[in-house]
Parts: structure tokens; C-alpha cells; sequence
């Protein structure tokens, strides 16, 4: 059977998604903004008391974005529950479970979220996340 373009394009960016994954697993913010390219289309709802959220357009941005948030949870206390991938061409859309617990008040909080990205020229373009942002918002603030 011959390889469509369709099929190295959902190849590559599976691998771009199972790369990302082991590198956020891991806690590497570098090698994160390694996957990206120079221009981007980063998008994390939430609020200017969260400093993390908002849109990011450089690959540079993204590691930026895990080392301002990561130190905002109690370490070794986040858990993310992959549910679905679902991969067509070069869009990937994550569907996953996030558990957390803000340090400011040591409150849990969960969330479903979905991921969605998109892959050019083997590198991720997009990154917008949807997450129960008040969930998150009420964990940190009383």
C-alpha cells in the first residue's frame, strides 16, 4: 500500500504529540519549546491573576509558560489523565483530565480539558487548550 501525504502528515504529528507528552511528563520546559516553531499560535484562557494564561507567539514563550506555572502547584501532587487522542492530517486534539493543587492555598482542583494542535512543517504551529478555567481560578483565589 502506498503512504498518502495525509498519513506522513498524521505520522509526523503523532510523534510531535507522544514527544511533547514524554517531555511535559518529564518536566523538560527546553526540549517543550523545541517541538514548536519560531511563530506560534499559543492560546491558554484564564486571567491576568494567573500569569501563565493568555497567548504565547514564540517558540522561546513556551518554555516560558511551564517555568511561570509549574511552580503555582504543589509538586508531585498533579496528575493528568490522558482519555483520547484523535489525530486527522495535521491536527491532533487531546482530550485528558487534569488534577492539581494550587500552593498559594493548597486546594485541589480538577478539570477536563482538551488540547488541540497543529503540525507544519514538522514542527507544532497551534497550541489552544479549553479548561474549566473558573475551576482553576477558584482553586487559587478565595
Amino acid at each position: 500500500m502506498k503512504k498518502t501525504a495525509t498519513s506522513d502528515n498524521e505520522s509526523v504529528t503523532k510523534n510531535l504529540i507522544i514527544s511533547f507528552q514524554e517531555r511535559l511528563t518529564a518536566g523538560d520546559a527546553d526540549g517543550l519549546s523545541d517541538l514548536f516553531a519560531e511563530q506560534i499560535d499559543w492560546f491558554v484562557p484564564g486571567s491576568v491573576d494567573l500569569p501563565w494564561t493568555g497567548r504565547r507567539s514564540k517558540s522561546g514563550d513556551v518554555s516560558v509558560y511551564f517555568r511561570t506555572m509549574w511552580p503555582y502547584f504543589m509538586a508531585g501532587k498533579s496528575e493528568s489523565v490522558l482519555e483520547k487522542i484523535i489525530i486527522e492530517d495535521s491536527d491532533a486534539v487531546i482530550f485528558a483530565k487534569f488534577n492539581h493543587f494550587a500552593k498559594s492555598t493548597g486546594r485541589g482542583f480538577e478539570t477536563e480539558v482538551v488540547l488541540h494542535f497543529t503540525v507544519q512543517d514538522e514542527k507544532i504551529v497551534r497550541m489552544h487548550l479549553y479548561e474549566d478555567t473558573l475551576a482553576v481560578s477558584q482553586a487559587f483565589f478565595d
